[in-house]
């Protein structure tokens, strides 16, 4: 089955914003990438550690976030869900909570290179796969 569209984790996205291969999803497929307005709000205070990290002018950096075509959720689209997917977690990152969440409310699978969101219900794509994948369509 043709993936169309996938909730983005904050790792994938902070790759995507300095041009990394996550990139490729949204510019060369079209994915639609959905993502917890938590997550938007967390790559945004780390761009001016990405940009420095990478030698990159921070204001590229930002406009490159500014320009990504996602489709953000508050909260509230999946706050029902937000519950079980923290106590999934518990032993791990609790910030991981939105993404899981997220993909679970909206039944997509879940765009990540973090390993600990593996093994919850939801099916996760690492970049690297998910490229593969998508080149296989």
């Amino acid at each position: 089955m043709p993936i169309a569209a996938v909730v983005g984790d904050a790792n994938v996205l902070l790759s995507a914003v300095i041009g990394k291969a996550a990139l490729r999803v949204i510019t060369e497929y079209g994915v639609e990438v959905h993502v917890a307005r938590f997550n938007v709000d967390e790559v945004a205070e780390y761009l001016p550690v990405m940009a420095a990290k990478y030698g990159l002018p921070l204001e590229l950096v930002q406009l490159q976030w500014r320009l990504l075509p996602l489709h953000v959720h508050p909260t509230v689209g999946y706050r029902r869900y937000l519950a079980r997917a923290r106590r999934d977690l518990a032993q791990r990152d609790p910030d991981d909570a939105h993404p899981l969440a997220l993909a679970r409310a909206l039944d997509l699978p879940l765009w990540t290179n973090d390993h600990d969101l593996e093994g919850h219900g939801v099916e996760c794509f690492p970049t690297a796969r998910l490229l593969k994948e998508l080149e296989g369509r």
